[in-house]
């Protein structure tokens, strides 16, 4: 079996059409059923129900696609980190995040590892919960800060910061911080909030805090972007509910106001692959 082998049946898996698939490893479509017809009779399993207008995977051929997804993402990831030793530096960090994270959780990890392991370089991106433990899964991602009360076994995760739950409101909205008491005071208002994609938890625990104080929100928009909510807010699209830690690093006409005497609070989760062999997430994980 080579190399080859993996990346003809991962591209036959995902595109589950033999034409598509050949068009896209720049092969012809005889040539593609000899080497996936190859790759059966070296594991002695059917891989593909095929006919003429259909093609499925069969259960080995889905347990298969998992492999071949981990082994080809392994190669690739040693890949980049041979070219970064090679140049003198110890590896790169892939990190995904949620965007609260980046106000003061990323920047604080960001200046230590700086200063601590400054061979250390990083990739960052902004993803979903749900992304970022697939990718990690995946060892598509070394790191991620998510919101969630859980994770697959196969993961690690620790608490990084717990923050309270503030109503943003446009800076001239006529209830002040003084007069502030409880969220039932905007329950005639339009909300906007993070999107139930952003975090289904959070999402889950605004809606709570809402009906702990009285009401169901009447939603007008959603979005998985914080400056677009507070965009949103300050042009008097209605009001929000977000982490009190979210009021750093933006410069809007908008005012925080911490919801008091609440049972909710939300968490912000470091996560990472336990059998993760990327040396730079060692050397990382002590600044966490």
């Amino acid at each position: 079996m080579e190399l080859r082998h993996l990346n003809y049946f991962k591209a036959v898996a995902e595109e589950l059409n033999f034409r598509k698939a050949a068009d896209r490893l720049f092969i012809s479509q005889p040539g593609l059923s000899r080497q996936i017809k190859q790759l059966e009779e070296i594991f002695e399993v059917q891989l593909f129900e095929r006919d003429q207008k259909h093609v499925q995977l069969t259960v080995a051929g889905h347990y298969l696609k998992g492999e071949v997804d981990f082994v080809l993402n392994h190669l690739e990831m040693t890949r980049s980190q041979l070219k970064l030793i090679a140049a003198g530096k110890i590896g790169e960090l892939r990190v995904g995040f949620l965007g609260s994270a980046s106000n003061q959780v990323l920047p604080k990890l960001l200046s230590k590892l700086n200063s601590q392991q400054p061979l250390i370089s990083t990739s960052l991106e902004e993803l979903s919960n749900a992304v970022q433990v697939e990718m990690i899964e995946k060892d598509k991602l070394d790191l991620g800060f998510v919101r969630l009360a859980s994770v697959p076994n196969d993961l690690e995760m620790k608490v990084v910061l717990r923050d309270t739950f503030s109503v943003v409101v446009p800076k001239d909205h006529p209830v002040k911080v003084e007069e502030f008491h409880s969220v039932n005071q905007f329950r005639d208002e339009s909300f906007v909030l993070f999107s139930s994609d952003y975090s289904n938890l959070y999402y889950e625990q605004i809606i709570g805090i809402c009906k702990d104080a009285g009401f169901f929100p009447r939603i007008r928009h959603k979005s998985v972007h914080a400056l677009t909510i507070f965009k949103l807010v300050e042009n008097g699209m209605g009001v929000a509910i977000v982490p009190t830690s979210l009021k750093e690093g933006y410069e809007l006409n908008v005012r925080f106001m911490q919801i008091p005497n609440i049972p909710q609070f939300t968490e912000l989760s470091a996560i990472w692959k336990a059998k993760n062999r990327n040396p730079a997430l060692k050397q990382v994980l002590p600044l966490i």
